[in-house]
């Protein structure tokens, strides 16, 4: 892009879309291997049978179901922001920014994942874990509106893209919100219902909302 008049460092900063994605490949990387830290094997003093072993490893069971949710919810969002990448042209300093405030909810997700795995009967454990989630749900919206407006995206780039990104996002915070308002009823109600929501836009198990990804190439936690 041709630039008249004085140029401004924040006019050239941030402009790598490839350095972007690396730094977030990494983070993506790290946070998802450090989800598994919170599996724990039962301690060895403590087992003396093998019913011992089996009752060990079922109270292994809410940190098991925690991690793959979490596993889940960290791996759509990583394709949601490649899909928003592969329709982008450039990035600026700006955009930069709004991802690197993406990346900081993304290294949230094992603290929020360990606090609801320890207190998974509780409703603020519940919240603390879906605030993260809607975190990276909005700031993910925000930077494709940013993008939108900005002229960030490649030429040719149609309504439809633009509507199904934009629609995708929505979609799901609403889901997820209904998801972490059935923590008045019970936990574990709340958390049963967002690994079926996960588990539809990771596979599609229920409705088109999941597959639309295989039809259009946009996917979005």
């Amino acid at each position: 892009m041709k630039r008249h008049g004085p140029l401004h460092y924040n006019h050239i900063a941030g402009e790598s879309l490839e350095r972007l994605a690396a730094l977030s490949d990494g983070i993506f990387g790290v946070a998802m291997t450090l989800l598994v830290l919170d599996l724990r094997t039962p301690a060895a003093g403590a087992i003396h049978s093998e019913l011992g072993l089996w009752h060990g490893l079922a109270l292994l069971l809410p940190s098991l179901v925690t991690y793959m949710l979490s596993f889940l919810t960290a791996g759509i969002f990583w394709i949601s922001q490649q899909t928003q990448f592969n329709y982008m042209d450039r990035s600026d300093r700006n955009f930069t920014w709004i991802q690197i405030a993406f990346l900081f909810a993304v290294t949230l997700l094992p603290f929020s994942t360990a606090v609801l795995s320890a207190f998974i009967r509780y409703r603020a454990a519940l919240l603390v874990y879906w605030f993260n989630i809607a975190l990276l749900g909005a700031v993910f919206y925000w930077g494709w509106l940013y993008a939108l407006r900005r002229g960030l995206v490649k030429d040719g780039t149609g309504p439809a893209v633009w509507l199904a990104i934009g629609q995708r996002a929505k979609m799901a915070q609403a889901l997820y919100a209904f998801g972490a308002a059935l923590c008045a009823v019970n936990t574990f109600c709340s958390i049963g219902f967002i690994v079926l929501v996960q588990l539809n836009y990771a596979v599609g198990l229920f409705t088109g909302i999941g597959r639309e990804s295989g039809e259009t190439g946009v996917s979005i936690g």
